[in-house]
């Protein structure tokens, strides 16, 4: 069975609920410092967050 890295756990939570949170965001951090790099896998799904981010349907929630 195939289970999904943490960061494509992370960025998925992101998608449905339709928010980067600060708590995620330093999740996805922490998790590609304690990984070190970036597989393809991991790349591609922070690559459509930021697509879906850059159209409107991810809002960034600000720290506070």
């Amino acid at each position: 069975m195939n289970v999904p890295s943490g960061i494509r756990q992370l960025v998925g939570q992101a998608l449905q609920c339709r928010r980067l949170t600060p708590e995620i965001e330093n999740a996805i951090n922490s998790e590609l410092t304690r990984i070190g790099y970036l597989p393809e896998t991991d790349f591609e799904a922070l690559e459509l967050l930021m697509f879906e981010m850059d159209a409107g349907r991810i809002t960034l929630v600000p720290n506070g």
